[in-house]
């Protein structure tokens, strides 16, 4: 997908400084995420993605719920322990809710388990892809693909430059 992006910059760099050459370009454009969906590859990346986020979410909703437990027999029975023991009650409180944090952290966070999961997994479909719509430009001799599916604002797109199913049976001749 960074060649998407940088075909986008090239276009936008050869509008800013050679408007002449313009009519010389040829354009089209694909949809990334329809490609991606009609891949049963990526729907059981997907699949396996949602289903190991789904046991991790049971697990943190199941230590929440032991918190909350811990932090309800904690205030029945506040009145009737030492300092000492409130502290460490309070304190056992207070590490299991570090703990769940980091856990979410750990599994769900910027580079989390489960983001490196994602890209164990999408990334190399991605690549397919992302190599597909380069032999179709290619072979249809297009100077510049847009991606339509990865929020690239094209307000009118003539179809007959939609290439999406020529890199959907370009990756199924694979």
């Amino acid at each position: 997908m960074k060649q998407l992006f940088l075909a986008l910059s090239l276009f936008v760099l050869s509008v800013l400084l050679a408007p002449t050459n313009l009519a010389a370009q040829s354009f089209g454009y694909v949809d990334s995420r329809q490609i991606l969906e009609k891949m049963n590859t990526y729907q059981q990346a997907q699949q396996q993605i949602n289903q190991i986020a789904e046991g991790w979410e049971k697990e943190v909703t199941a230590q929440k719920q032991n918190i909350e437990k811990l932090y309800k027999q904690f205030q029945a029975e506040q009145v009737l322990l030492t300092d000492k023991d409130r502290a460490k009650r309070e304190q056992e409180i207070f590490d299991k809710e570090k703990a769940l944090k980091d856990f979410q952290r750990e599994k769900f966070g910027p580079e989390g388990e489960l983001y490196k999961k994602r890209v164990e997994l999408v990334k190399p479909i991605q690549d397919q892809v992302a190599k597909a719509i380069e032999t179709v430009a290619k072979n249809k001799k297009i100077d510049f693909v847009l991606d339509k599916g990865q929020g690239v604002a094209i307000v009118y797109a003539n179809p007959s430059f939609d290439y999406t199913a020529d890199v959907l049976k370009e990756l199924n001749t694979k």
